[in-house]
């Protein structure tokens, strides 16, 4: 937790300093501190959030009230890696949902960076924003998110970054369960895994359910059986590489992105390998070109369009001073295509 006491020295406190302090989240105080007078029959909480707010120093800022009570019906959107086609596929969903409701939507799509999306994000909170979405975030993201305006409301999407912030995105954990529970159900037994860098933490909550899974079926996975890499094709061949050249090779993977699974299967035909009779191989996300693939790729559909949709209902919930959820889980699925096959008991062997 942050200790306020830590704060640099002249600098107003957070949102998440001053929820941490009077034991709220943090959507209970951006709605609290956007009211200018106090209000007859304030809860309990929303009189201790008053109270801490004062022992911390918080002075509202002017002009950014006046803001508030002259809405642009703009929303800025920070989104990493939009030439993703999940990332894509997220945004036209807040596009469409901020259309609906209205509002247009300032975009920034900064370089993958912790500090290029610090300076996106400070960009679009100075056009007079009525709230910010900001997906892919790093992890840990509370170097800047702690110093984000209090006005401003704020909700994250896909990667959650243990920021503190409302955030919508798929049940990574239980996308990752099911692609395990699959490969096992399949009969494979020699089973690897494929995650992402360790600052993203889609990618390492698809991995835990995933181990989970393995860890139910008493399959542990080993540490030397588990690949890191980025979530791109070229993460793909660097961990196939890894996993697959050797002579205790798996007889199944797990990747925790489509785009590493297609590098993997790229390693795996140069070796020699036949999908999925010596290799049955899982991806994640479902993007347009796994059903296209030479062999069809068995893989976990994320609701993309779904989280934008409701990233925006969510922010739009917090301009309007409602309190909101602080996690909100869309549901997964696993499609089984030609990658994956079940295996005749005879041809399972043990681990």
């Amino acid at each position: 937790m942050t200790d306020p006491s830590r704060r640099r020295a002249g600098r107003p406190p957070t949102m998440k300093e001053i929820a941490e302090r009077a034991g709220v989240h943090v959507s209970t105080v951006s709605r609290v501190l956007r009211q200018s007078e106090p209000v007859d029959g304030w809860s309990e909480a929303a009189q201790r959030v008053r109270e801490v707010a004062d022992e911390l120093g918080y002075r509202p800022n002017p002009w950014a009230a006046s803001l508030r009570t002259r809405r642009t019906t703009t929303i800025g959107a920070v989104m990493p890696r939009l030439t993703d086609g999940v990332v894509a596929t997220i945004y036209q969903g807040v596009e469409e949902a901020a259309r609906a409701a209205g509002y247009s939507v300032l975009l920034s799509s900064p370089p993958d960076e912790p500090a290029e999306q610090r300076a996106a994000i400070e960009l679009l909170a100075g056009r007079q924003v009525d709230g910010l979405i900001l997906s892919s975030l790093h992890s840990p993201a509370t170097d800047f998110v702690d110093d984000l305006s209090l006005s401003v409301p704020v909700v994250a999407l896909n990667r959650h970054a243990n920021s503190g912030l409302p955030f919508a995105g798929g049940d990574d954990r239980l996308g990752g369960r099911l692609a395990g529970e699959h490969l096992v159900d399949c009969g494979y037994r020699r089973i690897a895994a494929v995650g992402g860098p360790l600052f993203a933490t889609t990618g390492a909550d698809r991995l835990t359910g995933f181990l989970d899974a393995m860890r139910d079926a008493g399959m542990p996975v080993p540490d030397d059986r588990i690949a890191h890499a980025r979530m791109d094709v070229q993460g793909g061949i660097d961990a196939a590489r890894t996993l697959l050249d050797r002579d205790d090779r798996p007889d199944a993977v797990f990747c925790v992105s489509d785009t590493m699974a297609i590098g993997l299967l790229g390693v795996a035909r140069d070796l020699g390998l036949t999908i999925p009779d010596d290799l049955g191989l899982v991806g994640y996300n479902d993007i347009p070109v796994a059903a296209q693939l030479p062999v069809p790729l068995t893989t976990i559909v994320t609701p993309a369009h779904r989280i934008g949709e409701a990233g925006v209902q969510l922010l739009l919930q917090l301009i309007a001073g409602t309190e909101v959820p602080a996690d909100v889980r869309l549901p997964v699925e696993l499609t089984e295509r030609g990658s994956t096959r079940r295996r005749p008991r005879s041809e399972t062997q043990p681990q």
